[in-house]
């Protein structure tokens, strides 16, 4: 991929004395200052050596931040995430689920988001988990993986679920059942998962049921109330046509962040213009413009909480599971055929593009010592 003319960073070094007054947290100022500073010389790197005997090269390389909402960190992370996701599929349909707050949370979100996304995530598999065990619609475990995004495509908060489902479970017995075939007569493939209609109003009761009893979140019985006079949003797409298309969603959403480094289209003028997507009008791209210091606190609101987990696994593919059921049950089934794949070029020469790089020495801001310096300088 073509690297990206502007970065997230560049904004957050021209305010790098501000950025506290534009974060709700202190973790989320460690966090501006770790994505301002990464690959660059402040952490520190390492000098590396390809082991082509026919290339020998030296490269300088800075050490990155590894922050999961660093625009710059999540690519070697993500490919090695769904190659082993890939070993755990099943030759089944998969349908995509999302579960939205309505924007009245907001504020809640903001004083205490772990709590929030907590209860979204626990409520969003009592509803999977429930459904699925009742014989009107399954009658079987479900399963779920579930990721967390907070974010709208102007940087606005709007925290909401992704979650990839099963068509279908297992039976007390371990063997597979799947989804009852819904939708056009004479379809012999399942066109629904569960009712969504339903799933919506069941998802807004327990979730309010679940704030009543938050220590830390006491609200109006007015507040509470008010929550149950708009429909909260249950949405339910077509299966997946098969495992490909499953490995090409994850890719897309479980290490994604607010906005990527290529999304921003210019930096001038103490403002940043980026590209959107106006999804009310058919994903049609667009663009939109921000002073930088609106641009740095929308960033900021996506900072997750110190040790939060966003991408979690339920039911049949949660770990245990995995480890027992879903390996005796793949054995039942046909097997998942997927492309081939080439292996990961993470530490590949980018000038030979065949040998591996071999870190010979690393050095720290201070910068590397002088013979390698000169050495870096010299024809190669």
């Amino acid at each position: 991929m073509k690297r990206a003319t502007y970065e997230v960073a560049q904004v957050l070094e021209r305010h790098r004395n501000q950025l506290s007054a534009y974060c709700y947290t202190s973790w989320q100022h460690r966090t501006l200052h770790a994505i301002r500073k990464c690959r660059t010389l402040a952490l520190g790197g390492h000098i590396e050596r390809c082991n082509n005997p026919d290339c020998n090269t030296l490269h300088i390389s800075y050490n990155s931040c590894r922050n999961r909402h660093c625009p710059k960190c999540q690519g070697h992370q993500k490919e090695q995430w769904i190659r082993a996701r890939e070993a755990e599929l099943l030759p089944v349909p998969y349908f995509h689920v999302v579960f939205t707050l309505p924007q009245e949370l907001n504020r809640l979100c903001l004083y205490n988001p772990k709590a929030l996304y907590n209860i979204l995530f626990k409520v969003a598999w009592q509803v999977i988990h429930d459904f699925g065990n009742n014989p009107k619609f399954l009658g079987a475990r479900a399963g779920m993986i579930a990721v967390l995004h907070t974010w709208g495509q102007n940087l606005s908060l709007h925290p909401h679920l992704h979650c990839i489902v099963p068509g279908g479970g297992l039976t007390p017995s371990g063997r597979w059942k799947p989804v009852k075939h819904k939708g056009k007569p004479g379809c012999r493939k399942a066109r629904y998962l569960f009712p969504v209609k339903a799933m919506s109003k069941v998802f807004r009761a327990r979730f309010v049921a679940q704030l009543r009893k938050e220590p830390n979140l006491e609200m109006s019985s007015g507040f509470y109330n008010s929550l149950f006079k708009q429909s909260w949003v249950v949405y339910c797409k077509r299966p997946f046509l098969g495992p490909e298309q499953v490995i090409e969603y994850l890719g897309r959403y479980t290490h994604k962040i607010a906005i990527s480094n290529h999304r921003i289209l210019a930096i001038e003028n103490g403002s940043v213009t980026f590209s959107v997507k106006d999804y009310r009008h058919g994903g049609k791209r667009k663009t939109m413009c921000l002073p930088d210091a609106e641009f740095i606190r929308r960033f900021a609101l996506h900072v997750l909480p110190k040790g939060f987990v966003r991408i979690r696994h339920y039911g049949m593919l949660s770990s245990y599971h995995k480890r027992l059921s879903l390996v005796e049950l793949k054995k039942t089934l046909v097997p998942v055929k997927l492309k081939e794949k080439a292996p990961l070029l993470h530490n590949i020469c980018p000038k030979c593009r065949q040998g591996h790089l071999i870190t010979i020495t690393t050095f720290t801001a201070r910068g590397p010592p002088k013979y390698w310096i000169e050495q870096l300088h010299k024809p190669q």
